[in-house]
């Protein structure tokens, strides 16, 4: 099943490639997916019509319990055919109702075949939380399809509302699946139906998912959203009202049904929303002019009738209700190919500006009349069958009980709704094929192109099935027996049948009949009748208030909040973390535990790093302010000295050093001191706020340190880091093994933070400003000094500096220190796993000779020093890190895991290494590219900024 569910969404992620080569009839060529996978589905009827189940588990998240658990019985085995079927129909449709110059239709079939794919994990699923994951999937997809045409307003309105609405419901599912998932132990779902949890969690949780289920099938209050859906092309709406989303809820109901029809409410909350849906829908219905809001208002009330039917929980009710299910995809796939068909030969939908089209498209006009008679159950069609089953099932319920406590005026009011609903469905169906292909006297009737014959066939193919089913009374029986057999018998026993005798439900069908054919030749009258009891209030209209005022609310929030100060940002998120946290550490204070100090050095140094901090928050010289924070930087490298951590001590003292260089580059282009303007009385509040953080953050670090209960992990570190990681470096071996997916994580951060540079600094390409000492012409005023054969001065760059900004002795020394840099940082790199060292810090290593090279030498030394990409750089050392993480899967491995290698180097001893330094490398590049990026967009781009300024004052002064 997973193999069957990973080729539809791969047919899906080719599908666009395929037509944008191949053109629109690749659209017959993806429908073959489908088409197979239907047939595979259809071979498992053997296994799983005689109540047996095909299982499949795949580990996938083991830390949470998740697993790709994948299980086919009845219920699933009828879905999934519905979706495959009707969806391979669906693409080979498509074939004909695009043309090769509509815009979008390759991602079209990509977004279309990945609904599918979807839809089909979504009723394979047996897992709560992966059912959850593609439930979302087909919202997402759903959106991205009614919203095709992203240059109507109504496409892009409607595409938001069903994507709004649908993933509430989604998020009220995920939290019901915790709870039954949680008081169940298990969130597969054939354990948590085997054996259902009780409790009042439990209770909470299954109306929860009945709110995802109610909102997914449109049912009242969320009904809105899937007639306002009709804005997607017609094949979308096709599939998604007869094999797809909306189906979801239908088939949640009755997937939790045998297990949970008898929770308190359950039965309440879905006849009653069944019956007003069943009822509102048809109203609605025969006051649309538009054939396919006809139909979408239709589906409405035929969900309602779904929910209800399969919601009673009775043997009887669901095996019509699975009948009425599979009659339901049927026709309504019809009808709304059918809409499409017409749409496309006369360029209009409306029902008032047809006419003739029965005479001028017999082949259309019988399989959609056949399928609108299935849905107003007329014989001998599936539809009448499923639905005169539904009457017997209603009609025990209503005498007998059958245990669902509805025993009279309940149950009789009960099939009154039914009855009342199902008069309406023959009322709209009835109109339906009279607004399509009936005859009326127009002035201007529609010109028609007839439509091929590829065009009709899937409506035909269909139309034709709900006729040849309705025949099959007693093989569907048997075939939908197995989810039957799960439930308590009933009065009599459940039957799909052309004939139940002639008793009350035949009378009631006859009823059903006349009345919907009465109040359909009575149209006009029932017209001008709900015209007056027009009104314009409705959920629609309170949701989209409701939207407005949230868009209001979030303008107002964000005026008051947001006002372009980066200070009062601060200070917002500061007395945040000062009120919220810092006030629940009130109850801790008396559990603090204070240890001043392990030795008085760690006090000496304390003091020196209390007293630049205030040195630096008094100071106003922004240079001085930048030095000392460095020296509470470096203080604190001491303090790691002092306790024992040498390799966090050097990877502080690294980044500090280059901290404190990039803000003296970068404070060259801003004024000397932070402010000139007057101190005002905010500095009291400031000054407040900064000490509050100082004391909370104190608190924070205090009852961390005292809090612990349990014995320190680190206890157990230094063994476990040679056993486990190879190594004797701790800090190292867990960045690279224990925690190396954080790692990789922070790398891509890093990625990122050097994108963003790269896009607020550099105007052109990174690349484009590496220029080469030999390419670069004297500066203006310097004289070229000749230099014999084979001589060269200390540094390249150095000569295009004028004489004013240059140290012979700093080249001097930079010219020895940086080979000796760079050398040290190898060692660091390769070393790391065993001593300090490491990929972050060599690259910090490498990164500071880059920085010595380009303040001795300037911007042009520092492109001799490395004349790379640092875009290149950054993104090769993400992918070195990324695939040394998969190599070991190449052997048999995991991701992420490590393999000592020892290499014997001879007389010079032997090389301890581990693979994880193929990790290590990866973040070595990242950091240097950086580095690199950084002084060239604070450095090297200054500069130039720099210079032309002055040369353009100097023309000016000129």
């Amino acid at each position: 099943m997973l193999v069957l569910i990973a080729a539809v969404l791969a047919a899906g992620a080719l599908s666009p490639w395929v037509v944008l080569h191949v053109g629109r009839r690749a659209f017959l060529l993806i429908a073959l997916v489908p088409l197979l996978g239907t047939a595979w589905v259809a071979a498992q009827g053997p296994s799983v019509t005689d109540g047996g189940t095909v299982v499949e588990v795949h580990p996938w998240v083991g830390s949470i319990g998740m697993e790709l658990a994948f299980a086919m019985g009845t219920l699933q085995w009828v879905l999934a055919l519905i979706v495959l079927g009707i969806g391979a129909l669906v693409l080979a449709y498509c074939a004909w109702y695009f043309d090769d110059s509509d815009m979008g239709v390759p991602r079209f079939a990509g977004v279309l075949v990945a609904f599918i794919g979807a839809m089909l994990g979504l009723v394979l699923a047996d897992d709560l939380l992966v059912l959850y994951v593609f439930w979302e999937l087909t919202t997402v997809f759903s959106f991205l399809l009614i919203g095709h045409d992203p240059d109507r307003r109504t496409s892009r309105r409607a595409a938001i509302q069903a994507l709004v609405v649908t993933t509430f419901g989604g998020l009220v599912l995920l939290v019901g699946a915790l709870l039954v998932g949680r008081a169940a132990g298990t969130f597969r779902i054939s354990e948590i139906l085997a054996d259902p949890p009780a409790g009042t969690a439990v209770t909470i949780g299954v109306h929860l998912l009945l709110v995802g289920a109610v909102s997914k099938s449109a049912l009242l209050p969320f009904h809105f959203w899937l007639p306002a859906a009709m804005a997607a092309p017609t094949p979308v709406s096709a599939y998604l009202h007869a094999a797809s989303m909306v189906k979801a809820g239908v088939y949640l109901v009755a997937l939790l049904a045998p297990a949970f029809a008898g929770v308190a409410g359950w039965r309440a909350v879905l006849l009653t929303l069944g019956v007003a849906t069943m009822v509102l829908g048809g109203v609605r219905a025969l006051r649309q002019h538009d054939l396919k809001l006809l139909l979408a208002y239709g589906t409405v009330s035929q969900l309602g009738f779904l929910v209800l039917v399969l919601g009673v929980g009775t043997r009887s009710a669901t095996l019509a209700g699975l009948g009425m299910l599979l009659a339901h995809a049927l026709f309504k796939a019809t009808l709304f190919l059918t809409v499409g068909v017409i749409d496309h030969s006369t360029g209009t939908r409306d029902l008032r500006k047809l006419t003739g089209l029965g005479r001028r498209m017999p082949v259309l006009a019988v399989a959609a009349t056949l399928a609108a008679a299935s849905m107003a159950g007329l014989p001998p069609l599936l539809g009448y069958v499923a639905k005169e089953s539904v009457l017997v099932a209603l009609l025990d319920v209503a005498r007998e009980g059958d245990g669902t406590g509805l025993a009279g005026l309940g149950g009789w009011a009960l099939l009154a709704g039914v009855v009342l609903g199902s008069v309406l469905t023959v009322a709209y169906s009835a109109r339906f094929v009279w607004g399509a292909f009936g005859n009326r006297e127009l002035q201007a009737p529609p010109t028609l192109h007839a439509p091929p014959p590829g065009f009709v066939a899937a409506p035909v193919v269909l139309a034709a099935l709900s006729l040849v089913l309705g025949l099959l009374g007693a093989p569907l029986t048997s075939l939908l027996a197995g989810q039957t057999d799960t439930l308590p018998a009933g009065a009599h026993e459940p039957e799909l049948t052309l004939w139940h005798g002639a008793g009350l439900p035949l009378l009631l069908t006859a009823l059903t009949i006349a009345a919907g054919a009465l109040l359909f030749v009575a149209r006009e009258p029932v017209a001008r009748f709900q015209a007056r009891l027009a009104h314009d209030w409705s959920l629609e209209r309170g949701y989209r208030a409701s939207m407005r005022m949230l868009d209001r609310g979030a303008v107002e929030v964000t005026g008051v909040v947001q006002r372009g100060s980066a200070a009062a940002y601060l200070a917002i998120i500061l007395l945040v973390v000062v009120v919220l946290p810092g006030s629940t550490l009130l109850d801790g204070l008396g559990d603090l535990r204070i240890r001043a100090w392990d030795t008085p050095a760690q006090a000496a140094v304390g003091v020196v790093i209390v007293a630049a901090a205030v040195m630096a928050a008094r100071s106003r010289r922004r240079i001085r302010a930048v030095l000392l924070v460095g020296v509470t930087g470096y203080g604190t490298a001491f303090l790691f000295v002092l306790h024992g951590a040498p390799d966090l001590a050097l990877t502080q003292a690294l980044v500090e050093t280059l901290t404190v260089v990039v803000f003296v580059l970068a404070l060259r282009r801003l004024p000397e001191y932070f402010t000139d303007r007057p101190l005002s009385r905010q500095r009291y509040f400031r000054a407040a706020l900064g000490g509050a953080v100082a004391v909370v953050t104190a608190g924070f670090l205090l009852a961390a340190s005292t809090a612990r209960t349990a014995e320190p992990v680190s206890a157990a570190l230094p063994e476990e880091a040679v056993e486990y990681g190879g190594g004797g470096n701790i800090v190292n071996v867990i960045l690279v093994d224990t925690r190396a997916w954080d790692t990789l994580g922070e790398i891509a951060v890093l990625v990122a933070a050097a994108t963003g540079v790269a896009s607020l600094i550099f105007v052109n390409a990174r690349g484009a400003e590496i220029r080469r000492v030999h390419d670069i012409p004297y500066p203006a005023g310097v004289k070229k000094i000749a230099t014999r054969p084979g001589r060269r001065a200390w540094l390249p760059g150095s000569r295009t500096l004028p004489p004013d900004k240059r140290s012979i002795i700093f080249e001097v020394m930079v010219r020895l220190v940086f080979h000796t840099l760079v050398v040290i940082s190898l060692y660091l790199l390769l070393a790391g796993h065993n001593a300090p060292g490491g990929g972050f810090a060599a690259g910090m290593t490498t990164g500071l000779a880059l920085v010595v090279r380009y303040l001795a030498g300037g911007r042009y030394e520092l492109d001799e020093a490395a004349p790379v990409d640092a875009g290149r750089l950054i993104g090769s050392g993400l992918a070195i890190a990324a695939l040394a993480a998969v190599f070991p899967m190449a052997f048999g491995g995991e991701v992420l895991q490590s393999a000592v290698l020892d290499v014997p180097l001879w007389f010079l001893g032997e090389l301890h290494l581990v693979t994880s330094v193929l990790f290590d490398v990866g973040v070595y590049l990242v950091v240097v590219g950086l580095v690199l990026d950084l002084l060239r967009a604070l450095g090297a781009h200054i500069d130039r900024d720099i210079q032309r300024s002055r040369r353009r004052a100097e023309a000016e002064a000129a």
